[in-house]
């Protein structure tokens, strides 16, 4: 054997050592994301006039950064939801107010991020903003974080009403002072909604729809949103005031995974 060829011998085994070393068993490969049944739409194509602030997309909201599977600020729901949403915004509008929505599926990856949160003692960092009153080792138990949500089954939707014609509400800033989610509106984080009483995701009983405690506009306010969306088949959590689910749920029994874009409802006949 020449000398030329024991030197391709000894090239080629040691590509082959190397790929042997850098591959990848197909079991082990990126899986592709799911994508969201036939029945799930963007709500824009169902009703664009209604205004959408997806919040997890964001770093404001109490895990202060953008959530796991939020990929674009794009709210998807199943479409009896969707369309329960459109009657109600019909009625609202002609009030001169419209329904804008903060939160609407949410991907199981994203309530799993939840969670590693809440078990997570030391990050405290929007607490002063989210939960003030509450033990972060209370939000467990005091229901305000679980390991499923409503919301991952499609049907389920967190809104407010905002008066028209409204401003943007402004982003937030890092570093910017928190305020608890309850202080008086002027104070705290600046939404275009009408008075609620609290913030959106307050961890606190004052988010409770029929708190004794919330009188006057406040109350007129979210009773406004409550009627408007129980007389088209969306029912109230009483916990807080700005959920609601569409009855009866298409899929009352699954939680899908799929990512939050455009790309999850695309490629469909």
């Amino acid at each position: 054997m020449t000398r030329l060829s024991t030197a391709l011998r000894g090239l080629a085994a040691a590509f082959a050592a190397l790929l042997a070393v850098t591959a990848v068993p197909a079991t082990a490969q990126a899986k592709p994301d799911p994508k969201a049944p036939k029945d799930f739409v963007a709500l824009r194509s169902i009703d664009p006039t209604i205004l959408q602030e997806m919040r997890y997309v964001t770093p404001h909201n109490f895990v202060g950064e953008r959530v796991d599977g939020y990929r674009q600020p794009l709210c998807i729901l199943t479409r009896p939801a969707a369309e329960a949403l459109h009657r109600a915004q019909i009625r609202l509008l002609r009030q001169g107010y419209s329904l804008k929505v903060y939160d609407c599926f949410r991907p199981q990856r994203a309530v799993d991020h939840f969670v590693r949160w809440a078990e997570d003692l030391d990050d405290q960092d929007m607490k002063a903003e989210f939960y003030p009153d509450v033990d972060k080792t209370r939000l467990f138990a005091d229901g305000y974080i679980a390991e499923k949500s409503g919301h991952s089954r499609g049907s389920t939707v967190d809104l407010t009403i905002v008066r028209l014609a409204a401003k943007p509400t402004r982003p937030s800033h890092p570093g910017q002072p928190l305020v608890p989610c309850f202080a008086p509106q002027d104070e705290r984080f600046p939404d275009n909604s009408v008075d609620m009483g609290t913030g959106y995701d307050c961890f606190d009983t004052r988010s409770h729809t029929l708190d004794p405690r919330i009188q006057g506009a406040q109350r007129a306010n979210r009773l406004l949103l409550k009627n408007a969306l129980e007389d088209v088949g969306l029912v109230n959590l009483p916990e807080e005031w700005w959920h609601f689910t569409y009855k009866p749920e298409p899929y009352p029994d699954t939680y899908f995974d799929f990512p939050v874009s455009a790309k999850s409802l695309a490629g469909r006949r």
